[in-house]
């Protein structure tokens, strides 16, 4: 079997088949987006089922089929590392960053940045985060070309093209709420097909026993030795994947921002990050690096002549019937959309929220900046396209690798200072940001990576440095940060009341608009209607006799959502107690109605939040 002859005709129909049937999805739900709120946050009404596989979805990007493959067949079950450290970072995100970047409606990282520290941190961070962004963007369709070199024969380059404008159309499109949709479909789907090849490569090689003595000795343990190799050790996995890269994907990742904020409330945002880090990424693990170690296998076993980085196409397609591997391709083409999508939208986000609407053009009207929004899609996935030449000369594990260890530790380490640390002053995370990305940019050149990189590569060549960068980034950059704290002078607590850790209810104040009304109630059902009398769109005329069932008060901010839960929160709308309805219904106005899809009559439910 040889690579660029690995697929049927029904195999490429298969592929096509679900290539229009995403688009068409994609395009469907773009009706659902008429707002910028809608193409950057999805209206914020998301249920956490929905945004959890759509999280994993993009968490599996295109990279991760053939990257941790590669992985999995070099180096064994120890490939799995890079899903199975996330756990730490749990207790962050829940406890202190999701009540911060909600509560405080923040529209993006470079935002948080200037209300945190002022317009030059946000200056400054809006740099690291387009730069992290676009690449990673560029990493993908570098991996998209790369498989479908192996599916079609197709140059790296035109196998990239095709994908990015497939992505690219539903994207402009809808949004964040076409996204959400797809990727809600592609995370099952890669899930299904990934875990399906290991398996099914399991049963043909006589069952697991067989399967794992045909493993050599030392791809069967669950973590490589501590400093060795020095292109897959431990403590490379851990400072690049575990500490930068999460930390990146968790605290200023714009795309996984968005996805926290499309979430109908911080209980749910809680809920769908605990199922995505802890339920899911563990089943991701073994759906990114199954096909490697299969292929390994089969290799051993004498049926399988591969080279690692086409480890999982050639395994699938030894596995797999014509019109099945048609359906594993659809998997990878999956992976690389649900994470390429996510990618364009944030940038778009960015852009717009932090260059051109502060900058070009103040108070235009929301359809401007949607077309904005749209726009700069397109281009993000042009300068994305750009990159894949300048990634092809290594393999898509070193690319990312270096690409991450290199951009993300200055931000990661400024946000986490940022709040945790009250007493973190804007001039430290000035120098966290601008002295720490010096540092790490002058890392990258010899001779001055021999000099500042073996103190944190323990003991290890200069095949580890593209990994351990991200360790010694994250300490040179919070050193700095750290004794410039102390040699000036802190905000007031006021000043940043709601943006660090221990002030989380002053941001649900502020959220809201007046007190907290935390006491619990019941959900209510019942049924909605439209009241033209109503004219402010955030009010909603609840039955008095509920009131005191759900606890609630005039002002309580409150959820109504469509009862049938496969809709998953698409049909729904937030809003404020209102004078309360003459009758056993919902009343809400005309254009509440319609920012929530609903019909009068239809069956829903309604929570308070606080």
């Amino acid at each position: 079997m040889t690579v660029g002859n690995l697929s049927t005709p029904l195999d490429i129909a298969v592929m096509i088949t679900y290539f229009v049937v995403v688009v068409g999805f994609g395009l469907y739900f773009g009706r659902y987006s008429s707002t910028t709120k809608d193409f950057f946050f999805g209206g914020q009404r998301f249920a956490w089922w929905v945004i959890a596989f759509s999280a994993i979805a993009t968490t599996v990007g295109s990279y991760s089929f053939v990257k941790y493959s590669a992985a999995g067949f070099s180096y064994g079950i120890s490939s799995t590392q890079s899903y199975l450290n996330d756990w730490f970072w749990v207790p962050i995100l829940l406890l202190v960053w999701l009540p911060i970047i909600y509560y405080q409606r923040i529209k993006s990282i470079p935002e948080y940045f200037e209300r945190r520290f002022g317009r030059p941190a946000r200056m400054a961070a809006m740099v690291f985060i387009l730069l992290y962004l676009v690449g990673y963007v560029g990493i993908n369709l570098l991996t998209l070309g790369t498989a479908l070199q192996s599916i079609l024969g197709w140059p790296v380059f035109f196998g990239a093209s095709v994908a990015c404008l497939t992505v690219t159309l539903y994207v402009f499109a809808g949004g964040q709420t076409s996204v959400i949709m797809t990727d809600l479909v592609q995370g099952i789907t890669l899930l299904i097909v990934g875990l399906a090849v290991f398996l099914i490569g399991v049963a043909h090689l006589g069952g697991f026993a067989r399967f794992w003595a045909l493993l050599p000795e030392g791809h069967r343990y669950l973590f490589s030795a501590f400093n060795a190799p020095d292109k897959f050790s431990f403590i490379g996995i851990y400072a690049q994947d575990g500490l930068a890269n999460t930390g990146a994907f968790v605290l200023m990742n714009q795309g996984m921002v968005m996805r926290f904020l499309a979430l109908r409330s911080v209980h749910d945002a809680r809920r769908m990050s605990v199922v995505w880090l802890l339920v899911l990424a563990p089943l991701a693990a073994i759906t990114v690096s199954g096909g490697g170690w299969i292929a390994r296998a089969l290799m051993e076993n004498g049926e399988l002549d591969v080279e690692a980085k086409h480890a999982f196409v050639q395994a699938a397609a030894f596995l797999c019937r014509p019109g099945i591997f048609g359906f594993v391709l659809a998997a990878l083409m999956a992976a690389l959309m649900s994470t390429a999508d996510t990618l364009i939208n944030a940038v778009s986000a960015v852009f717009v929220n932090d260059i051109y609407r502060p900058y070009v053009r103040e108070n235009a009207p929301d359809r401007h900046y949607l077309r904005v929004a749209r726009i700069t899609s397109l281009s993000t996935a042009a300068f994305g396209l750009a990159l894949v030449p300048l990634f092809s000369n290594q393999s898509i594990y070193s690319a990312h690798g270096m690409f991450t260890a290199a951009v993300t530790p200055p931000i990661v380490m400024a946000i986490l200072l940022g709040v945790l640390w009250p007493r973190y002053t804007p001039a430290a995370a000035m120098a966290t940001l601008v002295g720490g990305g010096i540092l790490v940019a002058v890392s990258l050149f010899p001779p001055f990576d021999a000099w500042l990189l073996p103190p944190f590569s323990f003991g290890m060549g200069p095949d580890s440095y593209k990994f351990t960068r991200a360790l010694y980034g994250l300490v040179v950059s919070g050193v700095l940060g750290v004794v410039v704290t102390f040699f000036t002078r802190p905000l007031p607590l006021t000043a940043i009341a709601g943006l660090v850790s221990g002030t989380q209810l002053d941001a649900m104040r502020k959220f809201k608009g007046g007190e907290v009304n935390r006491r619990p109630g019941r959900i209510m059902y019942g049924h909605v209607m439209t009241d033209p009398a109503i004219e402010n769109d955030d009010l909603i005329g609840i039955p008095a006799a509920w009131l005191p069932d759900m606890a609630a008060e005039t002002g309580d901010l409150v959820y109504v959502c469509d009862r049938r839960w496969w809709f998953g929160g698409l049909r729904s709308v937030h809003g404020k107690v209102g004078p309360p309805s003459a009758d056993d219904t919902l009343r809400l106005s005309p254009g509440a109605m319609a920012r929530g899809h609903f019909k009068d009559g239809e069956a829903v439910y309604i929570e308070k939040a606080f």
